[in-house]
């Protein structure tokens, strides 16, 4: 690996850091309605949380609706119970990455940044939530002991990158 500096057109020094023979693929930014196209249609992410200088990341079940990016969490009881529910307590602005991988030379990325908020249990029903989100994943516990939390991550920041080429289908 070698690193080298460039001259950039505008008389700034760019650094760049080349690895000979590692294949690439060009990325560009998607414009807002491309961002909304992606997280539409995007049925899990990554959550990302944090508490202090500690980092805990789960996959998550999204709906985007009026603009609004909603989470369906789970607390699973046993071990791991309520640890995700005390990183979210913890975590000042959280980070939620969808993702799709067509092929080596088609991909996507959205990342949203901003602080979740809980949605009340009033302003949702089961069927709602069934309608919304995907189908529950239960993993080795009591379905009547699972209890479902709903957030609203308030986004701050939303970014979305995409290999030339793989504009989303209407």
């Amino acid at each position: 690996m070698r690193t080298v500096a460039d001259e950039g057109g505008d008389g700034t020094d760019r650094v760049a850091s080349l690895v000979d023979g590692v294949e690439y693929v060009y990325t560009v930014g998607m414009d807002a309605d491309e961002v909304e196209t992606r997280l539409r249609a995007a049925a899990t992410g990554v959550l990302a949380l944090a508490d202090d200088g500690r980092a805990y990341a789960i996959p998550v079940s999204i709906h985007l609706a009026d603009g609004r990016v909603y989470l369906r969490l789970s607390d699973e009881g046993g071990e791991d119970e309520s640890r995700k529910l005390a990183f979210v307590e913890t975590t000042e602005e959280a980070a939620l990455v969808c993702y799709g991988f067509e092929s080596e030379r088609e991909s996507w990325s959205v990342l949203v940044e901003g602080p979740l908020r809980p949605v009340e249990d009033a302003d949702v029903d089961a069927a709602t939530v069934n309608e919304e989100f995907g189908p529950l994943r239960v993993f080795d516990e009591a379905v009547d002991e699972v209890e479902l939390h709903l957030y609203e991550l308030q986004p701050t920041s939303i970014t979305g990158r995409r290999t030339l080429g793989t504009e989303p289908e209407e």
